[in-house]
């Protein structure tokens, strides 16, 4: 199948390189040439302006953005839409808020366009691992993309099947439909509300640890405890295993003490977004509060439990934070 995918930072251009891999024919666009160029040197097919791009898809086009949320992808959106047709899609994959996906479905279904919302979780380990998709819109459309989202998803196997599961369906493959317009990008959302809380109890835990040896304690009370090889048993066997665990391990096994880390963490706004809906559900939800307010508290002070954070999110994302002393 033919995909055209703008926007080729780390996960585009990782996801071209996944779908050609998987036999489907990409043509892409971003605003910097030589990701285009580099790009097309491994078998896409590439183009110097959006309208170049449009009129090598093949009618009825598909078209993924994968650029930063918010004005870029509101941007694009607005650009693709009067090069399309009736019967073309467009998929917005990055971290949108899913009441913009609502809105920018309503605005081009009334052009007979198709708006499909995937909230996209994988990182820049993607490429090797797959990516989770959580996807929005027509069931008709989302059909119509499967081969697409089939081999974008990790696949069968990536994880243990579920026990007395009844039937399989997309999900055990790593990808969903979840329902209509937004849904998508409203799972995601969720899903990175988690993660903050998630990554915020394993921080803890190993300030927690890290301080055992403090001056603070009776003396045989204290304990020198070696961090990276914790992380290392608790990945095997341990109620506490996951791939963030996993990740956690690699960054202290690179480096004990995280020294290159200063520390501050910042947030991409599905945290933000995720209390604000609790708060509209009228529903608690204090632990990931808790994680986005610590976040902010980060840019102030630093613990090595904010060092951690930024261990994680650098291990599965490639945010890189500002080196200690800068």
């Amino acid at each position: 199948m033919q995909l055209g995918m703008v926007g080729l930072g780390r996960m585009g251009a990782n996801m071209v390189r996944r779908l050609i891999k998987g036999g489907h024919s990409c043509v892409v666009y971003d605003r910097t040439p030589q990701q285009v160029q580099k790009l097309a040197s491994e078998g896409a097919v590439g183009s110097n302006s959006l309208d170049e791009f449009v009129k090598k898809l093949e009618k009825p086009r598909a078209a993924w953005i994968m650029v930063p949320a918010g004005a870029s992808t509101e941007n694009t959106v607005k650009a693709l839409a009067p090069l399309f047709e009736a019967g073309d899609v467009i998929i917005d994959g990055g971290n949108s808020h899913f009441k913009d996906d609502v809105r920018r479905a309503q605005m081009l279904r009334e052009t007979g366009i198709y708006y499909v919302d995937v909230g996209t979780s994988g990182g820049v380990w993607g490429l090797e691992r797959g990516y989770s998709l959580m996807i929005g819109g027509e069931p008709d459309v989302v059909r119509r993309l499967d081969p697409i989202f089939q081999t974008l998803a990790p696949g069968e196997g990536a994880a243990p099947t579920t026990p007395n599961r009844a039937k399989k369906t997309t999900a055990d493959r790593g990808y969903v439909h979840c329902g209509p317009s937004g849904s998508g990008h409203f799972v995601k959302m969720v899903h990175n509300g988690i993660e903050y809380g998630l990554m915020q109890a394993y921080a803890e835990g190993f300030d927690i640890l890290r301080n055992a040896s403090s001056e603070a304690l009776a003396p045989e009370h204290r304990y020198s405890l070696p961090l990276g090889e914790i992380a290392e048993v608790w990945r095997r066997g341990s109620v506490v295993a996951s791939w963030l665990l996993d990740l956690t391990a690699i960054a202290l096994n690179q480096d004990s003490q995280l020294e290159k880390y200063q520390g501050h963490v910042a947030d991409s706004g599905e945290g933000r977004w995720t209390i604000q809906a609790a708060i509209e559900e009228a529903v608690p939800a204090t632990v990931l509060s808790a994680a986005l307010y610590t976040r902010f508290r980060s840019r102030q002070q630093h613990t090595f439990a904010e060092k951690i954070l930024s261990a994680m999110r650098q291990q599965f994302g490639g945010h890189l934070e500002q080196p200690s002393g800068h």
